[in-house]
């Protein structure tokens, strides 16, 4: 099921339902984390209701990097074999991974902040009843500066990884889109007006 609040709001009985996936996707240098950090710092009210999910990576963690929870490659594949996932998919030569245990969160009304690949939009909808895509953006030039600045790749990686982001920018179905182009204050202000009308729609679905 696709969040839309003039959808049923009774999920179907092999989703899990009650509380909103917030899925967040969008290219590298778009700010997703720094958007999703400066949101975090002023949740309010909202902090009680959402958690930020910790992904794994196929990845050693450092300074440069998100904090995540870092495995080899064959650690990864056995917790796939084993369940550990809710989602799990493959970019950029890494493998990462959602855990399985933000299931308990959903149920219980809460909303899951995850960042996330596009491709992994299809295995939540088959999961939860209610995903909500929010996609962070910015101009292919504001993009570019800031892979620059990142210091992590050169001009030729640079400009693969913003061809990549143009041939993925396909519309999500129910999708919210927040421009990054701007301060980071009023990025932020715009996510968290996405996870209030996530918040609004786990009321209404759990009032049901």
């Amino acid at each position: 099921m696709n969040f839309m609040m003039s959808e049923r709001t009774d999920p179907p009985e092999d989703l899990i339902g009650g509380g909103v996936v917030v899925a967040v996707v969008g290219p590298s240098g778009a700010g997703k984390d720094s958007v999703m950090n400066h949101a975090r710092e002023r949740l309010g009210d909202l902090a009680k209701d959402v958690s930020f999910v910790r992904r794994v990576i196929t990845r050693e963690a450092n300074r440069n990097t998100e904090d995540h929870d870092s495995v080899d490659e064959e650690k990864f594949q056995r917790m796939v074999a084993e369940g550990a996932f809710a989602a799990h998919w493959f970019a950029n030569g890494l493998s990462y991974g959602l855990p399985a245990s933000m299931d308990r969160f959903v149920e219980g009304g809460g909303i899951i902040v995850a960042n996330v690949s596009r491709a992994a939009i299809a295995q939540l909808r088959q999961r939860y009843a209610y995903v909500l895509p929010v996609v962070i953006t910015a101009p292919a030039d504001v993009l570019a500066e800031r892979l620059r600045k990142r210091g992590r790749e050169g001009s030729e990686a640079i400009a693969e990884r913003l061809k990549r982001a143009e041939a993925s920018e396909l519309a999500v179905e129910g999708e919210i889109t927040i421009v990054n182009d701007g301060s980071l204050d009023e990025a932020s202000e715009k996510f968290i007006a996405a996870l209030r009308k996530a918040r609004a729609w786990s009321d209404v679905a759990d009032s049901v």
